[in-house]
């Protein structure tokens, strides 16, 4: 199970609500994206 985000009204959207259509049920946007959840952060010696 994957959430996207909506660019324009950035409702969370679960890949099961998607169906076949990918379109935003709130505003009818076809541009979303996967907010990362986890920041890693690599330190130098």
């Amino acid at each position: 199970m994957s959430i996207y985000k909506c660019f324009s009204c950035s409702a969370k959207i679960k890949s099961e609500d998607l169906n076949k259509r990918f379109l935003c049920p709130k505003c009818g946007a076809r541009i979303f994206y996967k907010p990362r959840t986890k920041m890693k952060t690599v330190t130098s010696d």
